[in-house]
């Protein structure tokens, strides 16, 4: 599989612009190869740091240890902070999949802090649901909308 199979092509030259100041076609042109961009073994100019960025990827994303950095380090606090959002689609979007209904509500740190101070007086909420579980919730969802700008 090449590059263009993983991408529309306007997500491709969108990519290519943003890292190269040229779009694939003026890539391919540029480099006095008629190529059509389906050259796995392709080394050309054009191609060749298409290939090194990809390996450039796979390498960054092979730094990020969510699994063995996140998920092994806490998954007890993971599986009830999963039912805390199953839960909360269960009240909000009782006929609908899980999901992160993100209007809903954007008071991610009041919240985060009401439960942090609940959760000195009684740890479990009325729900039944740990306060500090709440806590990482919405502690996650103000970091998720943080890294995304979604505030």
């Amino acid at each position: 599989m090449n590059s263009l199979d993983k991408y529309s092509e306007e997500e491709w030259n969108n990519y290519i612009s943003k890292n190269s100041g040229q779009s694939i076609d003026e890539l391919i042109v540029s480099d006095g190869i008629n190529c059509d961009g389906d050259c796995d073994d392709c080394m050309c100019a054009s191609h060749k740091h298409i290939k090194e960025d990809a390996a450039n990827e796979a390498q960054r994303r092979k730094e990020i240890p969510v699994f063995s950095g996140v998920l092994k380090y806490f998954p007890n606090a993971l599986k009830e902070v999963a039912k805390c959002s199953k839960a909360g689609n269960d009240q909000h979007h009782p006929d609908k999949p899980l999901h992160w209904d993100m209007d809903k509500s954007k008071d991610e740190y009041d919240a985060l802090t009401r439960h942090l101070i609940d959760h000195t007086i009684d740890p479990i909420d009325t729900d039944g649901i740990l306060h500090l579980t709440k806590v990482a919730w919405r502690a996650l969802a103000g970091l998720e909308r943080h890294l995304t700008n979604k505030h």
